[in-house]
């Protein structure tokens, strides 16, 4: 309950807000559907809600219908008892009666009374897994199952472009019976875009968000030499192979939802948008376009010359680097949903003279202090730390690029199946976060009693539940990662035995679980215990990959506490959207400086971009925030250490 209405917020952080005109809170007076779990009760002349897919019944007659803009504009209801439901990223059920307005029910559906009405507002439960659908493991099963990922969708409309009108797609398992749920069947009719690709999961996997955003069936040529084409009723638009073709494939996902952006946002039911002229400059009617279906919308953006304005619209938010593998198949459905390009993953070792080159420079851009701390020893390994081999991606397109494949990757962060599929495991709750803080060394007191502060100087919302715990034992830091916490933050030497403790080294492995959902493994080569969290249980944390200066790591660790706190990052807020499951580190760049994500995606829809020349207008995709969010070059002074050698991104 809030002062101006009501916030409720879903599963995994997900928040719709109810804002009321002239609200006063009052006890629930009406009854809601069973499926509703929890319920508030006020007076008011009208209600704004989020967008979403809108049905309305009315009580008395037991009639329902699904209203959706532009068609319906405004609708005039008669005096009669109502429940309307909104379906977006939270459900919501509103019960009133008497007569009402409703107005732009595709954009920001707006719910007016005459007079002061008595209202009862829930929240329905949508927290239940998505459907599975069972395919064979072979190129023909992989393309069967992809061709339904476009059930989450819950319009088909240019509004597929906001985030609240996507839910998650079906889950994918491989088994030796095909089995496609009928809720899937039914969400899924048949498509009028038609993909046809060769015998391969290296054109079906970079195929498969293009295929899930447009709806597109997916069908396995009969030949490998054919060639990857996309067709409609009137169109045939033929990809190059690859390598070319996943660029290709990326590059027209990126115009079909940018411009579908555009034409909702110059519809009259939707909001503003400082880009909108730019239709007229490639011929393109919003108003026929918002009416018009995905085949008839996408036929019309590939003859416009998107070239011509391509420059003034946004870089792509995010790129992953998914393996052909079917195992690899199976966590794509946790990344559809955010609408990223799918690339193969191709990378390059890092040679020897670069790494050298690297390090050279870093000595001869750090301070003589930071030159003599490494001289003394003054670095957070007590014994040899694990070595690491990274490689170099090879990237394309994308403001920030995720690793779903083998290999210790530099400049992008690292990701792990596992780790979605733990996301589920930490439902969202309102009290309070668990953060503990582990100091295993008294020579590091000053970043402990540094991160303590930090934490505790946290906005009272966010309500951090802080915990400081000194020189604990082996078994007493792995009661910490085996019960539940939002972050456990460790500040201490990490070496081959594993996180050190006063009666020795804790390897994660020896753990029966981790419960902690995210973690900071502040020592030095802390990225296989990281990773081995990860599997154990964890979603998210932050790792080295090397030796770190004590004075260098006391900085990062307090930066990246600092920075949790102001929003970026994992820790989700009760009432925030969530984030991207991924084990991350801070990257040193070869100027021997560090770089941190700096935009906070918690507290915003996750589809706008905020800056010059945008007034609040949604224009582009992110993925709801995480430790791999919207990145941001920060160059801390007098950050140094051995560039990329010393650093992991891992999602």
């Amino acid at each position: 309950m809030t002062d101006t209405g009501v916030q409720a917020v879903g599963p995994d952080t997900a928040t719709a807000v109810v804002t009321a005109d002239g609200w006063s809170a009052d006890d629930p007076s009406h009854e809601l559907p069973r499926a509703a779990v929890d319920s508030v009760g006020g007076v008011t002349t009208g209600l704004k809600l989020l967008p979403g897919v809108i049905r309305l019944r009315r009580l008395d007659s037991e009639t329902e219908r699904k209203l959706a803009a532009p068609v319906e504009g405004t609708v005039q209801l008669p005096a009669a008892p109502y429940l309307l439901c909104v379906e977006g990223a939270v459900t919501i059920f509103i019960r009133f009666d008497g007569e009402a307005t409703m107005t732009g029910a595709g954009g920001d559906p707006l719910l007016s009374f005459s007079d002061c009405r008595r209202v009862t507002v829930g929240v329905g439960d949508r927290s239940e897994r998505p459907e599975t659908v069972t395919v064979s493991q072979t190129p023909e099963g992989v393309a069967t199952a992809l061709s339904v990922m476009s059930a989450g969708h819950l319009t088909a409309t240019p509004d597929r472009s906001r985030p609240e009108m996507r839910a998650s797609p079906p889950r994918i398992e491989f088994g030796s019976v095909t089995t496609i749920p009928d809720s899937v069947a039914a969400r899924n009719p048949d498509s009028a875009v038609v993909f046809e690709l060769p015998p391969s999961l290296d054109y079906l996997v970079p195929a498969s968000s293009l295929a899930h955003y447009l709806g597109a069936e997916i069908r396995v040529a009969d030949g490998a030499d054919v060639s990857p084409t996309l067709r409609t009723a009137t169109l045939e638009h033929e990809f190059e192979p690859n390598p070319r073709y996943q660029s290709a494939v990326a590059s027209l996902l990126r115009r079909v939802f940018l411009l579908d952006c555009l034409v909702r946002g110059a519809d009259s039911n939707g909001r503003d948008v400082a880009e909108m002229e730019l239709l007229d400059e490639v011929g393109l009617d919003a108003d026929s376009l918002s009416r018009s279906d995905i085949d008839e919308r996408l036929e019309a953006y590939l003859d416009a010359p998107f070239a011509e304005i391509s420059d003034r619209l946004p870089d792509w938010h995010l790129s992953m680097y998914v393996s052909p593998s079917y195992d690899r198949v199976r966590t794509l459905p946790y990344l559809l949903q955010n609408v990223p390009n799918i690339f193969l993953p191709e990378a390059k070792p890092l040679g020897t003279d670069e790494r050298l080159s690297r390090s050279l420079d870093d000595f001869y851009r750090a301070d003589n202090t930071a030159a003599d701390e490494e001289t003394a020893g003054n670095t957070r390994a007590t014994k040899t730390v694990p070595g690491v081999t990274p490689v170099k991606p090879v990237l394309g397109p994308g403001r920030v690029h995720g690793w779903l494949a083998d290999g210790v990757p530099i400049d992008v962060f690292k990701s792990i199946s596992s780790a979605y599929e733990h996301r589920a495991r930490y439902p969202a709750n309102s009290q309070s976060l668990s953060v503990v803080a582990v100091l295993n060394d008294r020579r590091m007191i000053d970043e402990s009693t540094d991160a303590a502060r930090i934490y505790e100087s946290a906005p009272s919302e966010l309500d951090l539940d802080v915990t400081v715990k000194k020189r604990i034992t082996r078994a007493e830091l792995a009661a910490v990662f085996e019960s539940h916490h939002d972050l456990v933050h460790y500040i201490g030497h990490c070496d081959e035995s594993g996180l050190r403790c006063p009666d020795g080294g804790l390897a994660i492995t020896d753990l029966e679980v981790s419960n902690a959902q995210t973690f900071v493994l502040n020592a030095c080569g802390s990225y296989y215990e990281g990773l081995e969290l990860v599997e154990k249980g964890s979603v998210a944390g932050a790792v080295t990959f090397d030796k770190v200066l004590d004075r260098h790591a006391a900085r990062v660790g307090t930066t990246f506490v600092r920075l949790l706190i102001r929003g970026t990052g994992a820790i989700p807020r009760p009432s925030g959207r969530g984030y991207a499951p991924s084990l991350w580190a801070p990257v040193y760049r070869s100027n021997g400086r560090s770089e941190f994500p700096t935009r906070t995606l918690i507290d915003r829809p996750p589809y706008r971009r905020v800056g010059i020349g945008r007034n609040g207008a949604d224009s582009e995709p992110s993925y709801g925030g995480g430790l791999s969010a919207y990145l941001t070059r920060q160059y801390p002074k007098g950050q140094s250490v051995n560039a990329h050698a010393r650093s992991v991104c891992l999602c």
